[in-house]
């Protein structure tokens, strides 16, 4: 015991390093990665929001489809909680995932139309903002996107949004503007075209839906933290039915 006293005096007390933002993507990168993500989210939601968030926006082109639905999953449950604590923080968010997808950023802008519909889906407040953004890149008299790459990514986020906060898509024209999307060349586009056709049963898609309904193309969806798997055409099908319940529901005929 006696020796202890020198040592604490001689001792220097340090302040413990804070994490880099290199450590801090790492550690992200490895709970994005775990087999059972509840803890991992559980773990996420400990850290210092701004700092993740910031890490999320840079991992949002990294990665499978599981991973990137991770990470938009995790931007959104946290976007919504900044929201409540400082909106324009949260503003400033969205207005940085829509300048990603500006050709001037010189960003690819991968992830980004599917990050701003998962904060919109879980923040009331920012899907009666910014709702209509979303929509306008799907206009070719908007911020229309050409890749179709970032349709697909678009189609996911319009998809989720549409399933949330139906009435407001509609209101901003979501329904309609899908109708080109079922035309496209890429297949993958029409399989999500065609999901999100479902979802805001829009009856003016029937002959798109029914031109679909033997695609095989495999759509990958995210949903409840896993990822799901289905033909273009079950997605067709499955509209088209649920077409024939809501006309049978209001006693019409086909």
């Amino acid at each position: 015991m006696g020796n202890l006293v020198p040592q604490v005096i001689r001792g220097t007390m340090t302040k413990p390093r804070e994490t880099t933002g290199r450590e801090t993507r790492q550690r992200l990168s490895a709970l994005l990665e775990a087999d059972d993500f509840h803890p991992a989210l559980h773990e996420l939601r400990k850290w210092p929001r701004q700092r993740v968030l910031r890490a999320l926006l840079a991992s949002l082109c990294e990665g499978d489809e599981k991973r990137k639905g991770r990470v938009v999953s995790v931007m959104g449950l946290l976007t919504a909680e900044l929201a409540r604590d400082d909106m324009e923080e949260a503003r400033e968010l969205m207005r940085r995932l829509m300048w990603s997808l500006n050709e001037e950023s010189g960003s690819s802008g991968w992830g980004a139309p599917q990050a701003m519909a998962e904060i919109m889906a879980v923040h009331e407040g920012l899907a009666e903002e910014y709702a209509h953004m979303l929509v306008s890149y799907m206009r070719e008299d908007g911020n229309y996107l050409e890749n179709p790459f970032l349709q697909r990514d678009l189609l996911r986020g319009v998809g989720r949004l549409s399933g949330a906060r139906p009435d407001l898509m509609k209101k901003h024209g979501a329904d309609l503007h899908l109708l080109a999307f079922l035309e496209s060349t890429d297949r993958v586009v029409q399989g999500l075209a065609a999901w999100c056709a479902g979802i805001l049963e829009v009856d003016e898609a029937r002959s798109g839906l029914e031109s679909l309904v033997d695609e095989e193309t495999e759509i990958v969806l995210y949903r409840g933290q896993c990822l799901v798997k289905r033909p273009a055409g079950h997605l067709a099908r499955e509209a088209l039915d649920r077409l024939e319940r809501t006309l049978n529901t209001k006693g019409g005929t086909k």
